[in-house]
């Protein structure tokens, strides 16, 4: 079997995932009033400022990602043999990488997301695939996945139902506790390396809390669209400055 079957059988399988997380979300997007909103005959906005307009971008581009993967693993033979392991190149190793890396977005869609500041979660999950999955070793994807799964299995127990997802933040602590956690065990494995290494690593915790900040600023202030639980220990925060300190000295 060759290595570009292998290859092929699995983005067979991971076109079919997207395919379905696509029209998922693409459904439950359907409920957000996106073309002539408004409420007791009175419009609200054009189709520009709805909430439903970046999710709508967002999986669709998702979806036709899916059908592309979904063509080539076709044409270059990957359907034939997407439904044995040997086709897929299975082994003990590269079935828990893939738990692995299942467990931790599952974690991080329906336990983080909806219920701690997505800055915060965001930053989470980009170090703890970082500490995972970077060098390939079992014991850092065992940590990886137990740093996420400690905040996400708090934000679940402690704030399970909706009403319980703006409570105080204790969740968020929990979270931004497990990010520091994982940004010192990437450190201290990194130690070992040459000082450049070391510097990109440090870079890149810096960035995992900054890129996921400037996305939902841009989203919140930029594009005037809903961000995932206002209400976040960060978010909020900088919303507070954003209206009671930028907004004014834009207006003198």
């Amino acid at each position: 079997m060759s290595e570009k079957s292998i290859l092929r059988a699995r983005d067979f399988w991971a076109a079919i995932v997207l395919f379905a997380l696509s029209i998922f979300f693409l459904l439950r997007t359907s409920d957000i009033p996106f073309l002539g909103t408004g409420d007791a005959g009175v419009r609200l906005g054009g189709w520009y400022n709805s909430a439903a307009l970046v999710p709508y971008c967002l999986f669709s581009a998702l979806l036709l990602l899916s059908l592309v993967l979904m063509y080539i693993a076709v044409r270059d033979g990957g359907a034939k043999h997407a439904f044995s392991a040997i086709g897929l190149g299975l082994n003990a190793s590269e079935l828990s990488r893939v738990s692995s890396l299942s467990i931790i977005i599952f974690f991080y869609i329906f336990a983080l997301v909806p219920r701690v500041d997505f800055t915060i979660a965001s930053a989470l999950m980009f170090c703890v695939l970082v500490l995972g999955f970077h060098r390939g070793n079992a014991m850092r994807m065992l940590i990886a996945v137990v740093l996420i799964g400690l905040a996400g299995c708090y934000a679940l127990i402690v704030h399970y139902p909706q009403s319980e997802w703006s409570k105080p933040h204790d969740d968020d602590v929990v979270a931004l506790f497990s990010w520091v956690v994982a940004c010192c065990c990437i450190v201290a494995f990194e130690l070992k390396q040459e000082i450049p290494k070391l510097r990109r690593s440090l870079s890149l915790l810096v960035l995992s809390m900054l890129l996921p900040l400037f996305l939902v600023c841009a989203m919140a202030f930029g594009f005037r669209q809903n961000v995932p639980n206002r209400g976040g220990m960060l978010f909020s925060k900088v919303e507070y400055v954003y209206y009671v300190t930028v907004v004014p000295m834009w207006r003198q």
